[in-house]
């Protein structure tokens, strides 16, 4: 639906209804954003969120039904509305996705920082306010089992007779020990074709 007025005789200006719709969701995003910035929401947001553990905890037993996150969604979304009534489960799945991100980065930057070898003064430290907030995330983040496409056959393990170092090796083992000197009869034969 397009409407159209003169603003200057000379120049016909052409004003959309859609354009004017995603100029003020834009408005109502920076809006949602700023009170998600706001240290008593957000301290109060991680709590709730803390407490339902099924949207979290990957070894909950709820963690992997779909209705059950939803509904536990659903009660985070409307305490989030008491505070941004404008707020959906898109916005709040992405702002969970966001905080979460966020603490890994900074959790991975930690843990880069203390395997380089940096004294305890030289240890990052971390930037979000609400980092130690989240800490109730370090063990949740779950390596996916990877798939091999060679063929499955049982690894080869050496027996377990075998001596772990020369030193150990005596001669009632079978082999030939890294210390013993090589036949040389069998180095020195020379063949011509």
């Amino acid at each position: 639906m397009r409407s159209v007025y003169k603003a200057n005789p000379h120049v016909l200006y052409v004003r959309s209804v859609h354009e004017e719709s995603e100029v003020m969701s834009v408005r109502n995003e920076t809006k949602m954003n700023n009170k998600f910035k706001d240290p008593e929401f957000m301290t109060a947001f991680i709590e709730k969120y803390r407490e339902m553990r099924n949207l979290w905890k990957v070894k909950h037993p709820q963690y992997y039904i779909k209705p059950v996150r939803k509904s536990t969604l659903e009660r985070l979304l409307a305490f989030v509305q008491t505070f941004i009534q404008e707020a959906t489960v898109e916005v709040l799945e992405k702002k969970i996705g966001i905080l979460r991100n966020m603490y890994r980065m900074e959790h991975n930057n930690i843990q880069t920082s203390l395997r380089s070898g940096a004294s305890a003064d030289d240890v990052y430290v971390p930037r979000l306010w609400y980092f130690d907030k989240l800490c109730f995330l370090d063990d949740q983040t779950e390596a996916r089992e990877s798939l091999s496409t060679l063929p499955s056959t049982p690894p080869c393990t050496p027996p377990s007779t075998l001596p772990s170092t020369p030193a150990e090796a005596d001669e009632d083992q079978p082999g030939t020990s890294i210390l013993e000197e090589p036949d040389v009869t069998i180095w020195s034969q020379v063949y011509y074709f």
